[in-house]
Protein backbone atom coordinates (compact mmCIF):
# COMPACT_ATOMS: atom_id res chain seq x y z
CA UNK A 1 0.00 0.00 0.00
CA UNK A 2 1.10 3.75 -1.18
CA UNK A 3 0.18 6.03 1.59
CA UNK A 4 -0.45 9.38 -0.14
CA UNK A 5 0.87 12.70 1.10
CA UNK A 6 -1.24 15.42 2.59
CA UNK A 7 -2.73 12.17 4.48
CA UNK A 8 -4.21 11.72 8.22
CA UNK A 9 -4.40 8.06 8.96
CA UNK A 10 -6.33 6.91 11.98
CA UNK A 11 -3.71 4.58 12.45
CA UNK A 12 -1.28 3.33 14.45
CA UNK A 13 2.16 4.50 13.81
CA UNK A 14 4.10 0.76 13.94
CA UNK A 15 1.81 -0.47 11.47
CA UNK A 16 1.22 2.72 9.10
CA UNK A 17 5.43 3.77 9.09
CA UNK A 18 6.26 0.76 7.54
CA UNK A 19 4.27 1.09 4.29
CA UNK A 20 6.57 4.54 3.69
CA UNK A 21 9.37 4.03 1.63
CA UNK A 22 12.97 4.71 3.05
CA UNK A 23 14.15 8.16 3.18
CA UNK A 24 10.94 9.14 1.47
CA UNK A 25 10.07 12.32 3.93
CA UNK A 26 12.33 15.60 4.27
CA UNK A 27 11.52 16.64 7.83
CA UNK A 28 10.11 15.03 10.70
CA UNK A 29 8.53 17.12 14.00
CA UNK A 30 6.58 14.95 16.47
CA UNK A 31 5.24 15.18 19.86
CA UNK A 32 5.00 11.60 21.39
CA UNK A 33 3.17 10.04 24.49
CA UNK A 34 5.94 11.05 27.51
CA UNK A 35 5.09 7.82 29.42
CA UNK A 36 3.90 10.00 32.36
CA UNK A 37 0.26 8.37 32.73
CA UNK A 38 -0.78 11.94 31.50
CA UNK A 39 -4.55 12.45 32.48
CA UNK A 40 -5.71 16.60 31.48
CA UNK A 41 -7.82 18.37 34.62
CA UNK A 42 -11.19 17.51 32.19
CA UNK A 43 -10.17 13.88 32.71
CA UNK A 44 -8.80 13.71 28.76
CA UNK A 45 -5.94 11.30 28.03
CA UNK A 46 -3.37 9.97 25.47
CA UNK A 47 -2.99 6.74 24.03
CA UNK A 48 0.12 4.61 24.85
CA UNK A 49 1.20 6.82 27.42
CA UNK A 50 1.04 4.04 30.10
CA UNK A 51 3.64 1.92 28.48
CA UNK A 52 7.01 2.66 26.25
CA UNK A 53 6.68 -0.78 24.06
CA UNK A 54 6.35 1.29 20.87
CA UNK A 55 8.99 3.63 21.89
CA UNK A 56 12.17 2.35 20.23
CA UNK A 57 10.84 0.66 17.39
CA UNK A 58 8.90 4.26 16.23
CA UNK A 59 11.96 6.13 16.37
CA UNK A 60 13.98 3.04 14.37
CA UNK A 61 11.11 3.49 11.63
CA UNK A 62 11.31 6.96 11.65
CA UNK A 63 15.00 7.05 10.95
CA UNK A 64 14.29 4.58 8.53
CA UNK A 65 11.66 6.94 6.14
CA UNK A 66 13.51 10.11 6.93
CA UNK A 67 15.42 11.01 3.79
CA UNK A 68 19.42 11.51 4.16
CA UNK A 69 21.58 14.82 6.13
CA UNK A 70 17.80 15.61 7.12
CA UNK A 71 16.23 16.63 10.17
CA UNK A 72 13.91 15.42 13.13
CA UNK A 73 12.41 17.29 15.63
CA UNK A 74 10.63 15.22 19.53
CA UNK A 75 9.01 16.97 21.92
CA UNK A 76 9.94 14.75 24.99
CA UNK A 77 8.96 14.58 28.72
CA UNK A 78 12.03 15.20 31.11
CA UNK A 79 11.21 12.73 33.59
CA UNK A 80 11.52 9.82 30.53
CA UNK A 81 14.49 12.03 29.09
CA UNK A 82 16.84 9.05 29.08
CA UNK A 83 14.42 6.88 27.31
CA UNK A 84 14.41 9.48 25.18
CA UNK A 85 17.65 9.78 24.03
CA UNK A 86 18.46 5.71 24.34
CA UNK A 87 15.57 5.06 21.35
CA UNK A 88 17.03 8.48 19.19
CA UNK A 89 20.40 6.91 19.54
CA UNK A 90 19.65 3.24 19.19
CA UNK A 91 17.73 4.53 15.62
CA UNK A 92 20.78 6.30 14.57
CA UNK A 93 19.72 10.07 15.42
CA UNK A 94 22.72 12.14 16.45
CA UNK A 95 21.79 14.85 19.41
CA UNK A 96 22.53 18.12 17.79
CA UNK A 97 20.05 20.90 19.62
CA UNK A 98 17.79 21.27 22.49
CA UNK A 99 14.65 23.52 22.26
CA UNK A 100 13.00 25.40 25.21
CA UNK A 101 9.62 27.08 25.35
CA UNK A 102 8.95 28.71 28.56
CA UNK A 103 5.41 29.59 29.52
CA UNK A 104 3.44 32.22 31.09
CA UNK A 105 1.66 29.41 33.80
CA UNK A 106 2.80 26.43 35.21
CA UNK A 107 1.41 23.22 33.79
CA UNK A 108 1.32 21.25 37.11
CA UNK A 109 3.21 22.21 40.49
CA UNK A 110 4.66 19.94 43.32
CA UNK A 111 8.21 20.18 44.19
CA UNK A 112 8.49 23.09 41.75
CA UNK A 113 6.31 25.03 39.09
CA UNK A 114 6.46 23.46 35.80
CA UNK A 115 6.29 26.41 33.85
CA UNK A 116 8.41 24.82 30.02
CA UNK A 117 7.99 22.35 27.48
CA UNK A 118 11.15 20.90 25.74
CA UNK A 119 12.57 18.90 22.22
CA UNK A 120 15.25 17.53 20.51
CA UNK A 121 16.77 18.37 17.40
CA UNK A 122 17.91 15.15 15.51
CA UNK A 123 19.29 14.64 12.65
CA UNK A 124 20.03 11.60 10.02
CA UNK A 125 23.31 12.17 9.32
CA UNK A 126 25.30 15.16 8.20
CA UNK A 127 22.85 17.79 7.40
CA UNK A 128 23.64 21.09 5.99
CA UNK A 129 22.87 24.11 8.80
CA UNK A 130 19.94 25.86 8.41
CA UNK A 131 20.77 29.37 6.47
CA UNK A 132 18.55 31.14 9.13
CA UNK A 133 19.64 29.43 12.44
CA UNK A 134 16.25 30.22 14.88
CA UNK A 135 17.16 30.18 18.41
CA UNK A 136 16.56 27.59 20.78
CA UNK A 137 14.70 29.50 23.32
CA UNK A 138 11.29 30.06 21.98
CA UNK A 139 8.22 31.62 23.97
CA UNK A 140 5.10 29.57 24.59
CA UNK A 141 1.37 30.87 23.51
CA UNK A 142 -1.62 28.99 25.64
CA UNK A 143 -3.99 26.98 23.52
CA UNK A 144 -6.35 26.07 26.10
CA UNK A 145 -5.87 22.56 24.59
CA UNK A 146 -9.19 22.48 23.42
CA UNK A 147 -8.47 20.31 20.77
CA UNK A 148 -5.95 18.16 22.41
CA UNK A 149 -5.16 17.31 26.30
CA UNK A 150 -1.40 18.21 25.33
CA UNK A 151 -1.82 20.31 22.36
CA UNK A 152 1.24 22.34 20.99
CA UNK A 153 0.60 25.86 19.71
CA UNK A 154 1.20 26.95 15.84
CA UNK A 155 3.25 29.80 16.76
CA UNK A 156 6.01 27.08 17.83
CA UNK A 157 5.63 24.36 15.43
CA UNK A 158 5.86 26.94 12.29
CA UNK A 159 9.34 28.14 12.71
CA UNK A 160 10.22 24.84 13.26
CA UNK A 161 8.82 23.35 10.05
CA UNK A 162 9.88 26.82 8.25
CA UNK A 163 13.75 26.16 9.46
CA UNK A 164 13.92 22.41 8.90
CA UNK A 165 12.72 21.26 5.96
CA UNK A 166 12.92 23.05 2.52
CA UNK A 167 10.11 23.75 -0.31
CA UNK A 168 9.39 20.27 -1.45
CA UNK A 169 9.51 18.50 1.56
CA UNK A 170 7.31 16.10 2.82
CA UNK A 171 6.72 16.71 6.37
CA UNK A 172 5.85 13.93 8.70
CA UNK A 173 4.10 13.28 12.20
CA UNK A 174 3.64 10.40 13.45
CA UNK A 175 1.99 11.10 16.69
CA UNK A 176 -0.33 14.05 14.97
CA UNK A 177 -2.65 14.36 17.72
CA UNK A 178 -5.16 17.26 16.65
CA UNK A 179 -2.66 17.69 13.78
CA UNK A 180 -1.21 20.57 14.67
CA UNK A 181 2.12 19.81 13.20
CA UNK A 182 0.39 19.03 9.77
CA UNK A 183 -1.61 22.57 10.11
CA UNK A 184 1.99 24.35 10.14
CA UNK A 185 3.21 22.21 7.43
CA UNK A 186 -0.03 23.32 5.09
CA UNK A 187 0.58 26.67 6.11
CA UNK A 188 4.09 26.86 4.82
CA UNK A 189 3.15 24.70 1.37
CA UNK A 190 5.06 21.48 2.23
CA UNK A 191 3.34 18.10 1.61
CA UNK A 192 2.12 16.36 4.98
CA UNK A 193 1.53 13.21 6.56
CA UNK A 194 0.29 11.96 9.39
CA UNK A 195 -0.87 8.84 11.75
CA UNK A 196 -3.33 9.74 14.65
CA UNK A 197 -4.32 6.73 16.66
CA UNK A 198 -7.26 7.77 18.67
CA UNK A 199 -10.14 7.95 16.24
CA UNK A 200 -11.33 11.51 18.25
CA UNK A 201 -8.57 12.86 17.81
CA UNK A 202 -8.06 12.20 14.21
CA UNK A 203 -11.37 13.33 13.77
CA UNK A 204 -10.78 16.74 14.65
CA UNK A 205 -7.29 17.05 13.09
CA UNK A 206 -9.09 16.25 9.62
CA UNK A 207 -11.68 18.88 9.90
CA UNK A 208 -9.16 21.50 10.54
CA UNK A 209 -6.77 19.97 7.33
CA UNK A 210 -10.12 20.67 4.92
CA UNK A 211 -10.54 24.09 6.17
Amino acid sequence: MCILVNTILNADCLKALPMLQNESVGFILTDPPYITRYRSRDGRVVPNDDNDAWFKPAFAEMYRVLASDSFAVSFYGWPMADRFLQAYRAAGFRVVGHFMFPKTYASNTRFVRYQHEAAFLLAKGDPRPPEKPIGDVIPWKYTGNKLHPTQKPLSVLTPLVETFSAEGDTVLDPFAGSGSTLMAAKSLGRSYIGFELDACYHAIARRRLLT
